[in-house]
Parts: structure tokens; sequence; C-alpha cells
């Protein structure tokens, strides 16, 4: 592995979690911890920046991150409000976005994923069985404008706004387990 820049990491907790019976997914515990604390274990040491965009119980989420954004819009209006949020407070030039909800994440899946996004100088992100995986990126902080700007215009599916701009591709297998969400209570018993 290449040597790495700096990076802050930014983890997407601000859903309705509508899947979990309207429960906040970061914060379901699984194996004895809440789901965020799982996804933040896995990449802290790639970072002394870890961005948490939540909507409610922020002094919980206090405990896993270096700083908390909020959406600017109220009534939870997406995770492309959260990465704007969140790109707008990042302290480095890369920024690696991953959801609350994926316990099973390995920091050598963000490392090859940072490194490809590194090579190419834009945004990286899981290409899994014929799907992009938006939820598992690497962005340059400079997209920030370009996702305004689709913002601003009406855009409200992320995947949509970041694939306007070039993107690489980390493939990975379909069964990939890392990559797992756990986004309702029957996944909880993996």
């Amino acid at each position: 592995m290449p040597t790495l820049p700096p990076c802050s990491i930014l983890i997407l907790a601000g859903g309705r979690g509508q899947r979990m019976g309207g429960r906040d997914k970061g914060l379901v515990a699984w194996r004895g911890e809440p789901l965020v604390a799982h996804v933040q274990r896995a990449v802290r040491g790639l970072s002394d920046d870890v961005v948490i965009s939540c909507n409610r119980n922020h002094s919980a989420y206090a405990h896993y991150a270096d700083q908390l954004v909020s959406d600017a819009e109220a009534d939870f209006p997406g995770p492309l409000a959260g990465v704007i949020a969140g790109l707008k407070v990042a302290r480095h030039d890369w920024v690696v976005l991953l959801a609350c909800d994926a316990p099973h994440i390995e920091r050598t899946l963000v490392e090859a994923l940072l490194a490809k996004a590194c090579e190419h100088d834009s945004a990286a992100m899981v290409h899994q069985g014929g799907y992009w995986q938006p939820m598992f990126s690497v962005l340059p902080r400079r997209m920030l404008a370009q996702l305004e700007q689709a913002w601003a215009s009406g855009e409200r599916s992320l995947q949509k706004a970041l694939r306007v701009a070039p993107i690489q591709a980390l493939e990975c297998a379909e069964d990939d387990p890392r990559l797992s969400n756990f986004n309702s209570p029957e996944r909880l018993q993996d």
C-alpha cells in the first residue's frame, strides 16, 4: 500500500431509521455496542478528523467523533445533505464516506478506496455486483461546490450527484461481508 495522505472520515448517521422502526440506526446495539462504534473503531487509526453527520442524539454520537454536523434543512432530507454538511467542516482534502450501519467495514477496504482515489486524483466508490455503493466512497473535498450546485438544482440522490464527476470503481464481490448494511432489525441477529 502506498503512503496515504491524511483524510477525514465522514460517517453518515442522520437518517430516519424507518426500517429500524424509527430508531437511530447508528446507536442501535449490536454485539454490546452501538453500530457506529464498530464503524468508528475500524477507521479511527486512519484519521484525526472523524466527522459524524447526525440529526438527533448529538450527545451520544459525540463519544465517537471529533466533529458533529447536522443537515442544513429539517425533516431528514437524505444522505446528500449530510455529505454536504460534512465536506464543509472536513479538515483534510480527502474524505472517506461511510454509513453508520456497516459494522463489518475493514480498514484495508478503506485504505484501498483511498489509494485508488489518490492514484487517479478523483472520487472512488465501491462497485459491487454491477451496482455503485455511494456509502463506501472517498471524495476529494473540492467536490463540495459540485454537490452544492446539484442540491441547489433539486438533486437529492447522493449517487446521482456523485456520478456527475469521474469516479474510480473499487470492485468488490457481491457477497463481500465488509459491505453489509444493518438496516433492519433482522440483520442485528448476524
